[in-house]
């Protein structure tokens, strides 16, 4: 309870980050908006973002960004916990690059396509499981869901978790069924939900949770898992993408490379030795979680990092389905950008 405190702890003080971000993120006179000399970055709750971890250390961008001769690039970065509030920064200007889950970068690529704004993927972090665990030893599975359940997941109907519980509801009673168990969700971000559930609070059944929150929930041996994600979608699946608009990308043309060239480098570093990126991101959130134990999260048997997209198409096939998305991309290379279209493996489809 005290490291899932020590999170909400820290969310008060990513607030003020943010307030510093959106504060940098003012435009210029008649509204042009500010010179790229600072690239403001948006990640959420979870050690889901490692690459970000390494590059904020080491100064990554900063360091290929002066390579290709731009000089004195300030980043700045703040956190969020809902994928709908870091669409509205991007688009507001308030920031530059946001990370989520798959269906985040679905909902506003669908919503851009076709405008200047147009937004699309940078690259993955990772392909890994999300896990729905609960202390209810009656729940096993989602068929034992009663209408008095309560699952909490960052954010209703919009975010990964929200995605795969549909997706879920859809496989288990059918397509007309996806919606299912949505009025048993509840909002709460991970350290939240973390503490109501290890409190035994009974207004939280379950937790759709994220690494390495739901690894903490199943340290309790009162906690066990009732889904995991790689079982709704008969394998692997990206956990965490980057995104950003076609506006920042074709103004700063020699940045983005930058930016794609600290962020494979980041990728790289962190197969080679997981310490440093789990150290960073302990020291991130200010987490009281040994170095060993985010080491042993980070290099689980269900994880890889990787920049290679995997299964986005069968987010897409399923959102555009059931109308969360009016149209879908062709394949996974019309929802990124093409410095990564060489990335091959990992049935990406």
């Amino acid at each position: 309870l005290a490291i899932a405190r020590e999170a909400v702890g820290m969310r008060i003080l990513k607030g003020l980050v943010l307030g510093l971000a959106l504060a940098a993120g003012a435009t210029g006179a008649g509204g042009t908006p500010a010179a790229a000399q600072e690239v403001r970055f948006a990640r959420q709750f979870s050690m889901g973002y490692l690459q970000f971890n390494v590059m904020e250390k080491r100064k990554l961008l900063e360091k290929h960004a002066a390579a290709a001769g731009l000089k004195d690039v300030k980043v700045v970065w703040a956190t969020f916990n809902s994928p709908a509030a870091m669409n509205d920064a991007l688009l507001s200007g308030s920031v530059d690059i946001v990370s989520g889950g798959v269906p985040g970068l679905l909902t506003i690529w669908a919503r851009t396509k076709g405008t200047p704004l147009a937004v699309k993927g940078i690259a993955a972090f990772s392909s890994q499981p999300v896990l729905m665990n609960g202390r209810d030893p009656a729940v096993r599975s989602i068929t034992d869901f009663k209408a008095d359940h309560k699952i909490a997941l960052p954010a209703p109907k919009v975010s990964l978790q929200a995605m795969i519980l549909q997706m879920a509801a859809a496989k288990q009673w059918g397509k007309e069924q996806y919606a299912k168990l949505d009025g048993l969700t509840v909002g709460m971000t991970p350290p939240d939900a973390t503490i109501a559930l290890l409190a035994d609070n009974p207004s939280v059944t379950a937790v759709f949770s994220v690494p390495p929150f739901q690894q903490q929930q199943l340290a309790s041996n009162k906690v066990h898992t009732i889904l995991n994600s790689y079982d709704v979608f008969g394998g692997p699946h990206t956990f965490t993408v980057a995104w950003t608009s076609s506006q920042f990308r074709d103004k700063n043309p020699a940045l983005y490379k930058a930016l794609v060239a600290a962020f494979a480098e980041a990728t790289e570093l962190l197969n080679q030795d997981v310490t440093e990126a789990a150290s960073g991101w302990i020291a991130d959130v200010k987490s009281k979680l040994g170095l060993d134990t985010v080491k042993s999260i980070a290099t689980g048997p269900q994880v890889r990092w990787t920049m290679t997209p995997e299964s986005t198409m069968k987010f897409a096939e399923f959102m555009l389905g059931v109308g969360s998305i009016k149209s879908a991309p062709a394949d996974w290379k019309e929802l990124f950008f093409p410095e990564v279209h060489h990335l091959k493996g990992f049935g990406m489809a």
